[in-house]
This record gives C-alpha cells, structure tokens and sequence, in this order.
C-alpha cells in the first residue's frame, strides 16, 4: 500500500505544480511589459494607447491586458439604442465612442500587450511540472516553484530588451539563499545551504572575472544572474554547479552560432546571455535534483 501512494503523490504534485506555474505564468507578461524598457527609461505605467495600468500590487498583478481599450472596442461594435446618445460622433455609421472622447479613428492597437500570455503561461506550467517530477516532495521544491516564474520573468525580459535589471536578479540571488537557508533547517531537505552560499559567490566571481576581461561579451547583468543561479546549483553540489553553467554556455553557443549561420546575425552580433544561463540553470537542477 506505501508504494502505491508513493507512486501516485509525484503526480499529484506534478498536477499541482503545472497549475501553479499556469497560475503564475499568468501574471508575467504584464511585469514584463512593465519592465522590458531601455536602461534610461522610466518603467511603463501606461499600455500602448496610452490608459493608466491599473490592477493590485499598484498595477504590477494582473493580466496583460487593458480594460479600456477592450471596453472600446466592444463599444466600436454596440449599435446605438437611440439617436442622440452620449458619446455619438457625426459620421460614424451608428456606433459608440467608448466615452473617452476618442473617435473610430483613434481605435486601439490592441487589448492585449506584451509577451503571448498563453505560451508564457504554458512555458511557466512546464517549467514547474518538471521541477516537480524531478525533486519529488522534498521540502526544496518550495524554492523552486517560487524562483520559476521569477526565472520566466528574467529570460522574457532580456530577451526583449537584451537587459536584466538589478530589481529581478538581486532578487533571485536574495530569494534563493534565504529560502535555502529556511529549507536547510526543514527535515527531508536533500541539498546543503553552505555550498549553495559558496556556489554563489564563486560562479558570482567568474562571471566578474569574464566581465573584466571581456564586457562586450558578457553584461555586467549576467554577472549578478549567476549570484542567483549559483546559489541555485550549489544547494545540490559543485558537480551541479559545473553542469548548469556548462549548459548554460553550450545553449548559448548553439543559438549563436544558429543566428550567424541563418544570416540573421554577424559573430560580433551582440544577444542576450540570461536566457539560456536561466536555461542551462534549469537542466542542472534537474539533473541534480534526480539525482540527490
């Protein structure tokens, strides 16, 4: 009977895992639309026509989409009750302003803005339905559900803007260790807070030591990421630290060198480096989390 429930608990918690990572997949498109700005540019508080971004959070949660500009279009599309109605401009073929004072030729790009919500969100499920599958019930999956989206959220972002602000990656690294260091004290747990505070720290200093070297090749950005991904590795050991980054560099690689070969970029083209640091990241969890 105990190894029936154990064979079916993985896959209440891989269930329950995919929906929290849909949940939460959600809510990234709007932050990333909030914060995929140039470097020298306030983040946006507006959507693309211009209506105030309101929702929880002060505007932060919440889907990416804007009520006004839906409202304006389903108005676009309401015959009018009577002749006469509020918000009636001449000429328009019997049809609503939406009561902004704005005419049909001020009609709106679009309801919705930012990333594809639908692949974000399934990009998010996935991502946690994995984590799930490979760490089982152990008290650090807690962690990884939690720091998932935040990764989905650093990967949408620099990919838009080629930027990872200090906002999301200082916040990972912070997460991360005080989340492990509360998990290293919860029975169960299958990793070691000490090396993930040294993994830190070393893959931190690395991508210092590269950024020295070489700052056209690798933002300063990236630098603080891999505090955060170093921590991440480390909790599972040095030989998790070595695989993720490997991945991370062999992911970036490959993307290149498919960019120069399709013509789409020169070698000297710069991209964005987070995403497949967050990916490479990613596989050595799984690898290290089965394996632990």
């Amino acid at each position: 009977m105990d190894l029936e429930l154990w064979s079916v608990r993985p896959l209440w918690l891989t269930v329950l895992a995919a929906l929290w990572g849909a949940a939460a997949g959600l809510l990234v498109p709007r932050a990333a639309y909030r914060i995929a700005v140039d470097p020298d540019e306030a983040w946006r508080t507006r959507c693309p026509d211009g209506h105030v971004l309101t929702g929880a959070a002060g505007g932060w949660l919440g889907l990416a989409r804007c009520p006004d500009c839906a409202q304006y279009l389903r108005d676009l599309r309401t015959p009018w009750s009577a002749p006469g109605d509020a918000g009636r401009v001449p000429g328009d073929a019997g049809r609503v302003t939406g009561g902004a004072g704005r005419v049909p030729g001020d009609a709106p790009t679009a309801y919705r803005y930012g990333p594809g919500t639908p692949f974000v969100a399934l990009a998010t499920a996935g991502a946690c339905a994995g984590l799930a599958l490979a760490t089982g019930a152990r008290p650090e999956l807690a962690v990884w559900l939690l720091l998932a989206p935040l990764g989905v959220l650093l990967a949408v972002v620099d990919f838009r803007v080629q930027r990872l602000p200090d906002v999301l990656t200082l916040l990972l690294a912070g997460l991360a260790l005080v989340l492990l260091g509360v998990m290293a004290l919860v029975p169960e747990h299958a990793g070691k807070w000490p090396t993930a505070l040294f993994g830190s720290l070393v893959l931190g200093g690395a991508y210092f030591l590269l950024f020295l070297v070489n700052p056209n090749g690798m933002g300063f950005g990236d630098v603080k990421l891999a505090l955060g991904i170093g921590a991440v590795l480390g909790w599972y050991g040095w030989g998790t630290v070595v695989l993720g980054t490997f991945a991370g560099f062999l992911f970036g690689g490959l993307y290149g060198l498919g960019l120069v070969l399709t013509r789409r970029a020169g070698r000297k083209t710069s991209i964005p480096f987070g995403p497949f640091l967050i990916a490479g990241a990613y596989v050595g969890l799984l690898i290290g989390a089965y394996a632990a």
